[in-house]
Parts: structure tokens; C-alpha cells; sequence
């Protein structure tokens, strides 16, 4: 197994200021110690290291996300040098997709005519309506930011750049209606929708979450989307955790950190070049994320030998007893791995998501097998 997805940490800073970051919120503060901008040097290196290993395991393709922080405080000018360098380097023997999350504030023409010189697909942090977004997403002066990000969205949305938008991701927060967040973001008619689970572990566990497992907001919340997204007259937008698990249930194969169990293959490049795993694993402690690579190899080939990254790619002899006595689990694939953590057992548990992972789950697959049977029967 190789890596296919760098999360390249162009810029280690951000302009915003919102309470849930997993990145300056919480357990791990390593940040302060990063370089604030990657410079170019680290970059090229990054390029050819991840050339040595896409030729070393005949990678004809991999997907180079330009991430922070907030990346586009980087500068338009190391911007578009880091995409004209990443294709210099490994194009035409391995194909470039590359991508950019970002907070959205910092878009505009220039930004734009950039990342379609070079084919730089833009996601966009979106948390709901305007009240939903600004409860937590505030800019430096404790404002939200709703209305610079939208203001940043619409230049996104013009016609000559729309074909640039990869998507939406919207942290959930059940304080918000769970269907007008969705309608929401779905006006703006993104090509798909991330919703992701509040970064917590059985250490400090979610908003909301109880020690009752008949109890399941997160689940709750989620199926009153699912339901208004599935029956919809037409498909208005791929909701990826959905189809995920609509993937899984029917049998097919999907990369995902948050349902299934094929193999990580993502891996992070902070802004002084060190590799680290997915970074989301800062809010379970300090160094969670770190590496220990030492020897005279390619930093990625030592990565994939390390344990913490090998238990990550050993599919279901990663998962404990509960899980694998669980009806879903091949579904689930233990849930996100951030969200497993104890302190005593580190992640070899089941995530501090599972009863709702598995209402949810169980959701979906009721609805989808009552239209198999309609279709059958017909």
C-alpha cells in the first residue's frame, strides 16, 4: 500500500478564530512551533519525495491538497508556484489532482484566474445558515464570518469559475436545525457536502453525548438529512458520508476516514516539511499525529512501516472485540479512528460515535433495501 493523498500545511496559521478547531483548540499545540508559510525549498523537496514514491509503487495518480491553517494565506504568488512546481515534478509519469480547502474569506479574481491556471479544485468551510456558521466560525475580532465567507463563495459560484468547486464541508453542531443547515448549504448547489462529526474521543467526549446509548443526537440529526436529501424529487448534491455508506452497504470499496475499512492512504506535510498522520488526531492528544521516521529511505516508504500507521491499514485485525461483534462493522469500519481514542486503550475501541453510527447505518440501510425489494418485485 502506498500514499495517494498529501495534505500539504502551505500556511500553519488562520484569520479565523472558531472555537471547535482541532488545530488551535485543543490537546496538541504543536503549531506554535511550525513555520508560519511552507517556503519553497521544503516544497520542491515535498515534489520529489512523493515523486521517488509514486514511481517506486506505479502511482499513476495522486491527489496534492493545498491546506492550512488557512492556505491561502500563503500569498497568490507561492500559491501558484507550489502548483506549477508540484506538475514540473510529476507530471506526465503521475497525474496532479489538486485541491484547496479554505475558509473562503480570501477569495477573489486573482485567487481565482490562479487555480484555473493551474486546475486547483476549491472546497469551501460552510457551517449552515448565517446563525449557524457565526456561533462558532469568528473572525480575529470575535465577528462571524458568515458574510465574508458567502461574499468569497459567490466570486467562487460566477459561471467562468464555477467548474472550480469541489464542495462544502460543515462541521455539525446540533444546536442547528439539522434540515435548514442542509437546505442551507445546498443552495448553493456545491457538487457534494462534507458533514463532519465534532472532533471528541471518549476522553472529552461530544457535545450532546451521554452515557446512554439509546440516546443518539448525532444519528438523529443526520437521518433528518438523509431522509430530505434521499427522497428529494431530484439528486441536489452528493452528500459523501451518505453515499459512502450506501457504497459500503451494497458491497463496493470507498477510501474514507469516516466509514469502511480499506486502507489510510493519506498522509500530512506540515509547513517544515515533517510527515505526520491525518491531522484531525491533534484533538485526541499531544503527538498524536507524529512520526518517528529515522533511516536513509524515502521518508514515505519508512512511514508506511510505522505501527501507527499500520494499524491503520490492517482493516478489520485493527478492530476489537465490540466492533467485531457489531452487525455493521464492515460498514462502520470502527468509525473515524480520531474518535476511538481512551487513554488506556488508545484506539482500539469503538468510536465514541457508535450508537450513532450504527442508528444511522441501520437507517440507510432499511430505506435502501425497501427500494431493492420495490425494484425487484416490479
Amino acid at each position: 500500500m502506498a500514499f495517494t493523498e498529501y495534505v500539504v500545511k502551505i500556511h500553519s496559521r488562520c484569520n479565523l478564530s472558531c472555537d471547535y478547531c482541532y488545530m488551535y483548540e485543543m490537546a496538541d499545540q504543536s503549531w506554535l512551533n511550525q513555520p508560519k508559510v511552507m517556503s519553497r525549498r521544503i516544497f520542491d523537496d515535498s515534489c520529489r519525495m512523493i515523486r521517488e514514491h509514486a514511481r517506486r509503487h506505479s502511482l499513476s495518480a495522486v491527489d496534492i491538497v493545498f491546506h492550512g491553517g488557512e492556505p491561502l494565506l500563503a500569498g497568490k504568488r507561492n500559491l501558484e508556484y507550489f502548483a506549477q512546481a508540484a506538475r514540473a515534478a510529476l507530471e506526465p509519469d503521475t497525474h496532479v489532482r489538486l485541491g484547496i480547502q479554505t475558509n473562503g474569506v480570501l477569495i477573489d479574481e486573482e485567487f481565482l484566474r490562479i487555480c484555473d491556471r493551474w486546475d486547483i479544485r476549491i472546497g469551501v468551510s460552510l457551517d449552515g445558515s448565517e446563525r449557524g456558521h457565526d456561533r462558532h466560525r469568528l473572525d480575529r475580532r470575535g465577528e462571524g464570518s458568515y458574510r465574508q465567507v458567502v461574499a468569497g463563495l459567490t466570486r467562487l459560484l460566477a459561471p467562468e469559475w464555477r467548474h472550480l468547486f469541489s464542495g462544502l464541508l460543515c462541521t455539525i453542531d446540533l444546536q442547528n436545525e439539522p434540515v435548514e443547515t442542509y437546505e442551507a448549504l445546498a443552495r448553493f448547489e456545491p457538487p457534494a457536502i462534507d458533514f463532519m462529526l465534532p472532533h471528541s474521543n471518549w476522553v472529552t467526549p461530544p457535545p450532546g453525548r451521554t452515557a446512554d446509548e439509546s440516546v443518539t443526537p448525532y444519528a438523529d440529526w443526520l437521518i433528518a438529512i438523509f431522509e430530505r436529501w434521499y427522497h428529494a424529487p431530484k439528486l441536489e448534491t452528493t452528500v459523501r458520508l451518505f453515499g459512502n455508506i450506501i457504497e459500503l452497504l451494497l458491497g463496493g470499496r470507498i477510501s474514507s476516514e469516516a466509514v469502511g475499512l480499506e486502507p489510510v492512504r493519506l498522509v500530512v506535510i506540515e509547513t517544515d516539511g515533517s510527515l505526520e498522520q491525518v491531522d484531525e488526531l491533534k484533538s485526541a492528544f499531544a503527538g498524536a499525529t507524529k512520526l518517528a521516521i529515522r533511516g536513509p529511505d524515502n521518508p514515505l516508504d519508512l512511514a508506511l512501516r510505522e505501527p501507527s500507521i499500520v494499524a491503520r491499514q490492517i482493516g478489520l485485525a485493527a478492530l476489537g472485540d465490540t466492533c467485531l461483534a457489531c452487525p455493521v462493522h464492515t460498514v462502520c469500519g470502527g468509525g473515524h479512528y480520531v474518535h476511538r481514542y481512551r487513554e488506556d486503550t488508545g484506539f482500539r475501541n469503538p468510536s465514541v460515535y457508535c450508537a450513532d453510527l450504527k442508528k444511522l447505518i441501520q437507517h440507510i440501510e432499511s430505506r435502501v433495501q425497501a427500494d431493492i425489494r420495490a425494484v425487484i418485485e416490479r
